[in-house]
């Protein structure tokens, strides 16, 4: 359940507890055997974080993701151990107002180095590099495709994940060499599996999944789906009643931000801007509507 918070959760004060490591969104406290993940009300755009957080942000990509993460748990087992506060050691249920919603009890993975993105559909630095060579990531397509046209069949282009500023495309062959082909073809199978099951379901609640990104860990000698899944942080999710091949595309996520953030004169170096009330609503209103027509509450 999505419940409304008024003030946004910019950063978890947990006691004597000092995270791991904070993100852009979310902040990571080892806890020896497992790790906790909060996702809080940050927003970073052009990769850095505002000042300005959204209000149950945090709350509606774990739930999101949580969705997910059962939805395809006969493709794929995945890092979660309990999302219930109540059931997290202890002094973790003290803290439970920040915690509640947005938080997960997960296993410690060793996390594979690629980011693994699915592309059903031309947009973003796909369609750039579409209109230069004619090809993703090394996969040549049809000639004659428009910005947002959806491909002959979902694509994966991998990338390599990095530390601070953006990740860099790579070949499939580029991937081969970095992890080994056993262990990339598992994870293109896997990805591409995810991408083609939930966009079957996504697209029946009138969302298009445009192109979305996995990380994958190994646990136990297993490949196990990390992190998070299918929210509209790392996936372009499109209103299907809106969908026109040829241009940019109505989106559920933080393009509202982006958009104003365009209009002002901001060099896109931190410390980023304060952002209004009406580009907070509306971007919230877009993350809601994608959980309402997702999870259906």
């Amino acid at each position: 359940m999505i419940h409304t918070e008024s003030q946004a959760l910019l950063q978890t004060q947990l006691g004597d507890l000092k995270p791991a490591r904070r993100g852009k969104v979310r902040d990571i406290y080892d806890l020896g055997e497992h790790l906790l993940i909060v996702a809080t009300d940050r927003l970073s755009a052009f990769d850095v974080v505002m000042p300005t957080g959204i209000p149950t942000r945090g709350i509606i990509l774990t739930q999101l993701s949580l969705f997910w993460f059962d939805f395809v748990k006969d493709i794929v087992p995945n890092h979660l151990i309990t999302a219930d506060v109540a059931q997290f050691p202890p002094p973790l249920p003290d803290f439970a107002d920040q915690l509640q919603g947005r938080s997960m009890l997960v296993k410690k993975a060793q996390v594979i180095p690629i980011e693994c993105v699915v592309r059903g559909y031309l947009a973003g630095s796909g369609w750039k590099e579409y209109q230069k060579s004619q090809s993703v990531c090394g996969i040549t397509l049809p000639s004659g495709l428009r910005e947002s046209d959806r491909l002959p069949e979902p694509i994966f282009t991998p990338a390599t994940k990095a530390e601070t500023g953006h990740d860099e495309n790579i070949t499939q062959q580029r991937m081969f060499d970095l992890i080994g082909k056993e262990l990339g073809e598992t994870l293109m199978d896997l990805s591409l599996k995810i991408y083609q099951r939930a966009c079957e379901y996504a697209l029946s609640r009138g969302i298009i999944i445009a192109d979305t990104k996995f990380e994958f860990g190994r646990s136990d000698g297993q490949v196990i789906l990390v992190d998070e899944a299918l929210t509209p942080d790392s996936s372009r999710f499109w209103d299907a009643a809106t969908y026109q091949p040829g241009r940019s595309q109505d989106s559920f996520d933080k393009q509202f931000v982006r958009d104003y953030l365009e209009t002002l004169d901001w060099n896109k170096e931190p410390p980023g801007p304060a952002l209004p009330p009406d580009i907070v609503a509306k971007t919230l209103e877009k993350y809601r509507e994608a959980y309402r027509r997702l999870v259906g509450q």
